[in-house]
């Protein structure tokens, strides 16, 4: 929905009826993940992509039929399907897309839902995507850490849809939740659809040179809020800087001890001075990170991990680092190192090899539950 936030907004001020459409479900080499959405305007305007071109034709159409009658429609595109594959759905992947009608009356959170996205609040939107005859398909549930607006049709069923989609919104997930007809975890009738809007995850990077410059621009590309730290007041400055979202000037193991990461944090250490590295990997090594990459030579690194061992760490403990940082792109330049660098986290993210697609066999697209920035 970030995707399409502005338009969504103005039409749903505006009294106006817009359709959403929503990639739900994704199997094979799907080309976008869950969360994905295209939304089409009152004036036949369509902004966002479902499918990176392959069905935004079918989905446009169902999304102007959807606008007219009201009625949300949940509609499978794949190559068994040969309608969907007529489309050009030809990648070898299946979607699942929800379309539902937007406007005030059906969706009156909406405005609050997302004045939270953009003040960076969290909040997840669960929404009844099937279930039995009688269920309120398109309904929705509106999920914040203290307060819950809205339902599905039954309190046990918002209960249970509550309880996991605040889950699903501490590690800022994205996906279908299946449930009997009242609730119960094991069943299957229901479909829900929970879209979490967590703030940004966080990039701290260690160590403010022309390498950190280059790889704050990039994480911010990505996504990622990105921090970067150095002890040295001369170097740390936000004009050198310019796209990281905060520097700060402390000693980096001071600083990584006293501010709030979580499992979705990714920090590069690019300092490469053991007066730096070891007592800031002695604080890292100890905390719930997505990503831990250390720059330096491998006999760098072999020195650091003899220091980390005299600490304490164990040889698991020491698996955790990405080190030397990055993969092998034969990368020089500090813009081709950032790239480098980036590729590696999205790879430790996602489940990548981070080897050529075109030596490796199966399927090219992993199948996970997205992490939404």
């Amino acid at each position: 929905m970030r995707d399409v936030l502005t338009d969504l907004l103005t039409w749903w001020e505006a009294g106006e009826t817009s359709g959403l459409a929503t990639v739900v479900g994704t199997w094979r080499s799907a080309p976008r993940q869950p969360g994905a959405t295209m939304a089409v305007g009152p004036d036949g305007a369509a902004v966002g992509s479902v499918s990176g071109g392959c069905v935004e034709g079918a989905v446009y159409e169902l999304a102007e039929q959807c606008r007219a009658t009201s009625v949300p429609v949940l509609q499978r595109y794949g190559v068994s399907d040969d309608d969907a594959f007529s489309v050009g759905l030809t990648c070898g992947g299946i979607i699942d897309v929800f379309v539902e009608p937007v406007n005030r009356r059906s969706f009156p959170e909406l405005g609050d839902v997302l004045a939270d996205v953009r003040a960076g609040r969290p909040v997840a939107v669960a929404t009844l995507v099937s279930g039995p005859p009688g269920a309120l398909v398109g309904a929705h549930l509106i999920v914040r850490p203290e307060s819950v607006e809205g339902t599905l049709g039954g309190e046990r069923f918002d209960e249970a849809v509550r309880d996991d989609a605040r889950g699903l919104l501490d590690q800022g997930g994205t996906g279908i939740l299946r449930y009997g007809p009242h609730g119960e975890r094991r069943g299957d009738d229901a479909a829900v659809f929970v879209s979490s809007f967590a703030p940004k995850p966080r990039m701290i990077v260690f160590g403010a040179i022309d390498f950190a410059a280059a790889l704050a621009r990039i994480g911010a590309f990505l996504g990622f809020r990105v921090t970067v730290c150095d002890a040295r007041a001369t170097f740390a400055t936000s004009r050198r800087f310019p796209d990281a979202d905060e520097v700060v000037v402390d000693w980096p193991h001071r600083y990584l001890a006293a501010t709030p990461v979580d499992a979705r944090t990714v920090v590069c250490v690019l300092t490469h001075d053991p007066k730096f590295d070891v007592p800031l990997l002695e604080v890292a090594l100890n905390k719930p990170l997505a990503y831990l990459g250390v720059m330096g030579s491998r006999r760098t690194h072999e020195d650091r991990v003899r220091r980390l061992r005299e600490i304490g760490f164990s040889d698991a403990d020491l698996r955790r680092l990405h080190a030397p940082i990055g993969l092998d792109i034969g990368g020089r330049t500090p813009e081709e190192t950032a790239i480098s660098i980036a590729a590696e986290i999205i790879a430790t993210r996602q489940g990548g090899s981070g080897g050529q697609l075109r030596a490796l066999s199966g399927p090219i697209h992993h199948e996970h539950l997205r992490v939404a920035h």
